[in-house]
């Protein structure tokens, strides 16, 4: 794909000039005629063994040219995109500009991209709000509504039998007798009417391209001692190339599944016997998590961060404190009772509150001030059993967990040093494509705050300006701050085009007020704290699963838990195998070795599906010379060198990688 041009072409739309050449088109264009070469009659020939010169005599070559360019167009206006940066919210509109034998294939792809706003001054801005949030009783009430107006009585008639046929409809009519009205509702829409609470589809012409997805049974009213009924998942689109694009999407998303790349390369596991929600992270997993542990650990250091350690309990009283209990308690929050009477304790839900009572250890000065303490905490929350997903939903997780304990003249500054962190995390881990929310409080509504309004001003100026400062686009959403603070949140988007909100930043009055948390200020006066929570990570799990589907399961070098695997030949080559994977282990490269009694080109093939970079395969010549065959996944061979060499070659790899982001 050769981007040839990306030119504005009025207000919010860009035009894109996109060329298909080399050998990546060929390929499409021959996968054309190889998948519709039975389609063609040629006098003489049986079907689908025309030659293809034939055919294109025949026919054209246009038709396996349209093919082709069908196939490709929607993965190369992708990379396009990106490549531009452009932030689109529209599908493209395709026109063909070359397409003959011979040339580049060439279009254009129109687009429209989410306007650009610059953020004015906003100090002290009266805007008249209009609110169009309802809350679920307010749903719940309107729906009760329309359903009564087209409720209807009846008057049953039937004797009997009779009356049993319509008992499988509505329960109402069980235990009624002949004479006696029951009400139910209809939906009426033209001359249909159907006997459900609606609605439809206004008009079934909208449905142009349509798929079932899924089949799947229900039972009757959800109740088990009913019958079960099939329910059918569809998804419909207002153009079929739409609907295409969105099954080769799903399609890719399956085979990125964070779930099946996992066990196929043993990084987790769940147990039945364990519980559900809990994970159990194999040795491959366990590596990886803490090579991104060791990872952010080595960034905090730089950044001025202490690591503390923290139960995984704690008394009630804390949750009490703390205002969490109160909040979710009945759904989460379930005591430990201890021997001693009276004393229950819980399993922490989050670390803030523990490391409240960190800071209170001791009296602090406006000197100590930032304190930045850090910690891989592992927390429990009840999630119900069909919210459960792999690693994105789970029962137990680690956060890679930070508060931040400053003055309010240094929260701007705290600030800009965390957005540092995570645009770090993200350049190292490919995450190219984010975008920012600030979530601010609703001005016609500060009573469901608490703080000052100096204090709240202070606040989400120091988080717009911090924005401003690193040139970070960022949606402002007013009412959407936690009652305790502003706060700004991270979406990125991955490798196909998903959304993931990765790394958050709030600022807390809430829990400095509620555990007494004080300084003494150059005044000699105590001041309250402000409190600065931060995840770049989010959660350990949802980071590596969103990870593994991000990459596909082909990690960077400096982070796949094997970098390198030994291929012997033949049995014969099993010691010398081991004798390298001694020598590269020494020089603290990751290595395995497959000493399976299978072909080479077996061997080969199977550690390609493990996603491991590099595969060197040793022989007769290899052990005579004290050398490796080398293969780069996605590369192919790199020709022989010596193990030293090899190894040298490896850690200049990662320490190139590393470091790059490290120093940033």
């Amino acid at each position: 794909m050769s981007l040839k041009s990306c030119e504005k072409a009025e207000t919010n739309v860009y035009a894109l000039e996109i060329s298909l050449e080399g050998e990546e088109f060929k390929k499409a264009v021959s996968n054309a005629y190889n998948k519709n070469k039975g389609r063609y009659n040629v006098p003489g020939f049986r079907k689908g063994k025309v030659p293809r010169q034939m055919v294109e005599k025949m026919y054209g070559v246009e038709i396996f040219y349209e093919d082709a360019a069908n196939e490709l167009i929607p993965g190369a206006y992708a990379k396009a995109y990106d490549e531009c940066e452009l932030d689109i919210v529209s599908q493209p509109e395709i026109n063909v500009v070359q397409i003959e034998k011979g040339k580049p294939f060439i279009f254009t792809a129109e687009v429209a991209t989410k306007p650009e706003v610059t953020l004015g001054e906003y100090k002290g801005l009266k805007v008249d709000k209009v609110s169009t949030r309802v809350t679920a009783k307010e749903v719940d009430a309107k729906l009760e509504e329309e359903q009564k107006k087209n409720a209807r009585d009846i008057i049953l008639k039937a004797q009997g039998k009779n009356v049993y046929l319509i008992t499988d409809l509505m329960d109402a009519v069980q235990g009624k007798k002949a004479g006696e009205s029951v009400q139910f509702t209809i939906y009426r829409q033209g001359g249909f009417v159907d006997l459900c609470k609606g609605p439809h589809i206004t008009n079934v012409g909208l449905i142009k391209a349509f798929k079932i997805t899924s089949v799947a049974g229900a039972y009757w009213r959800g109740d088990a001692t009913r019958k079960q009924l099939t329910r059918l998942y569809g998804i419909s689109f207002p153009k079929k190339k739409m609907l295409d694009e969105y099954l080769q999407l799903m399609e890719e998303a399956k085979k990125r599944d964070h779930r099946k790349i996992g066990k196929e390369l043993e990084l987790f596991t769940f147990s039945e016997s364990v519980g559900k929600g809990l994970p159990l992270w194999l040795p491959k997993g366990t590596a990886l998590r803490l090579r991104l542990e060791d990872f952010l650990k080595q960034i905090q250091k730089r950044f001025g961060y202490q690591q503390v350690m923290t139960p995984h309990i704690g008394q009630k009283e804390l949750w009490v404190t703390s205002g969490h209990y109160a909040k979710y308690g009945a759904d989460s929050f379930q005591p430990i009772h201890t021997p001693e009477e009276g004393e229950e304790y819980l399993l922490k839900p989050m670390n803030c509150p523990h490391h409240c009572e960190i800071y209170k250890f001791k009296p602090r000065s406006y000197k100590d001030l930032p304190l930045r303490f850090a910690e891989f905490g592992t927390v429990y929350r009840y999630e119900q059993s069909g919210e459960l997903h792999g690693l994105t939903r789970v029962r137990s997780f680690t956060q890679d967990d930070a508060h931040i304990f400053c003055r309010p003249d240094q929260l701007k500054e705290e600030f800009l040093k965390v957005m540092d962190i995570i645009f770090i995390i993200f350049n190292a881990l490919d995450f190219k494509n984010f975008e920012a929310q600030i979530s601010l409080r609703d001005p016609e509504n500060k009573t469901k705050y608490i703080g000052s309004d100096d204090v709240w001003e202070k606040a989400e100026s120091a988080i717009v300006e911090a924005c401003q400062e690193k040139g970070l686009k960022a949606r402002i959403e007013l009412g959407e701050a936690a009652f305790y603070g502003p706060k700004l949140d991270f979406m990125v988007k991955d490798a196909i085009g998903r959304r993931w909100q990765l790394g958050t930043i709030q600022v807390d009055y809430n829990l400095p007020e509620r555990f007494d948390l004080d300084y003494v200020g150059e005044d000699n006066q105590k001041h309250r704290p402000v409190m600065i929570h931060r995840a770049p990570f989010g959660s350990m799990e949802r980071f590596v699963a969103v990870l593994i589907e991000h990459t596909g399961g082909k990690f960077p070098l400096w982070l796949t838990p094997d970098q390198v695997v030994v291929l012997p030949i033949s049995e014969k080559y099993c010691d010398y195998a081991y004798e390298v994977a001694r020598q590269l282990e020494l020089s603290d490269i990751r290595v395995s070795v497959d000493d399976r009694n299978e072909k080479i080109g077996r061997k080969i093939r199977d550690n390609e599906l493990k996603r491991i970079p590099y595969m060197v395969i040793v022989g007769e010549k290899e052990a005579e010379n004290n050398q490796v065959s080398v293969r780069r996944q996605g590369a192919g061979d790199m020709g022989a060198m010596s193990v030293t060499d090899f190894a040298a070659h490896i850690n200049k790899e990662v320490e190139d990688m590393t470091q790059s982001f490290i120093k940033q």
